[in-house]
């Protein structure tokens, strides 16, 4: 059975649109907004990890936060999900507060990634006094479980404790582990109980066949049309496999050119027309032949 859940679909990690002095280009967000809903995306989520959010001070965020919320209306029916996690508990509780009186349907917080030895009972009075001081009874958290790069992550047992205390404010989580037997688990225990958003592409089917309701991705920002098909599919009991097929092919060529932000804003605008936005540091941009690289290997796919 697939999710009924409000926020199940599929959601581009988005990029941040920056210009060259990595200044916010606030201009571009029209334009990014109407690409992603016209490519089959349901939502998009700003200041995760492809939207280089950590590397944005709390006045940048919420610069950006409120544009795309002003640019909205050019977009009906497509869902806002904002990046709020940081060590601080009272920059994330700010900052979750800020994106709900905006309008977001839902916030994405990762755990305070510096303390990495945090036990289960401290992030679950982290997350406890977020929740209670900032996200409305009835509006979405998400943790966001990335435990190879924030270095620490949600346990099963944390995981049903945060349900068990704020079931609905607690929707679930964006598993960006890439762990398949952790998809697994996360369905015979939850079932749909817990909104389950796969970080994955390549695990999205796998996903959705253990209850998942959906995909949160940095390569839905270009291949969002596959993914949709695949969604599409396995809600409808389809045979989601060839569209999976092509998803999987896509998603391993793109983790060959390592970090996603730049990888991402080279394509799209070689591809799709968008701005050459750049990235902040300590990222960097890459070059055009490793563009052309790139677009060699996408290309061969469909030869």
């Amino acid at each position: 059975m697939t999710s009924t859940h409000p926020l199940r679909g599929v959601y581009a990690a988005a990029i941040t649109p920056l210009k060259h002095d990595s200044s916010l280009d606030l201009d571009s967000v029209p334009a990014l907004l109407k690409f992603l809903a016209a490519r089959g995306c349901h939502g998009a989520l700003f200041f995760g990890t492809t939207g280089e959010g950590p590397s944005f001070s709390p006045a940048e965020r919420e610069s950006l936060l409120r544009t795309v919320r002003a640019y909205r209306h050019i977009v009906p029916g497509f869902r806002l999900l904002a990046g709020t996690g940081t060590p601080s508990i009272t920059e994330t509780i700010d900052l979750t507060k800020l994106a709900f009186e905006l309008g977001y349907d839902a916030v994405v917080v990762l755990p305070p990634y510096y303390f990495r030895k945090a036990t289960d009972e401290g992030l679950f009075r982290w997350f406890s006094e977020l929740i209670n001081k900032a996200v409305p009874p009835d509006r979405y958290l998400f943790g966001y479980h990335f435990p190879h790069v924030a270095g620490i992550g949600f346990s099963i047992e944390l995981l049903a404790r945060l349900k068990d205390a704020f079931p609905v404010q607690f929707a679930g989580i964006k598993d960006s582990s890439h762990d398949a037997d952790l998809a697994r688990t996360l369905g015979e225990t939850f079932g749909e109980d817990l909104v389950v958003l796969t970080g994955t592409d390549s695990y999205l089917q796998r996903a959705m066949e253990n209850r998942a309701a959906g995909c949160i991705t940095a390569p839905a920002n270009l291949i969002s049309p596959d993914l949709r098909q695949v969604w599409d599919s396995m809600n409808a009991g389809k045979d989601a496999s060839q569209a999976q097929k092509r998803v999987t092919a896509q998603r391993h060529i793109l983790e060959k050119y390592p970090p996603f932000p730049p990888t991402l804003k080279a394509l799209l605008h070689r591809l799709h027309g968008l701005p050459r936005w750049s990235v902040k540091p300590p990222l960097e941009e890459i070059s055009d032949e490793l563009a052309d690289k790139m677009i060699q290997d996408l290309e061969g796919l469909q030869a």
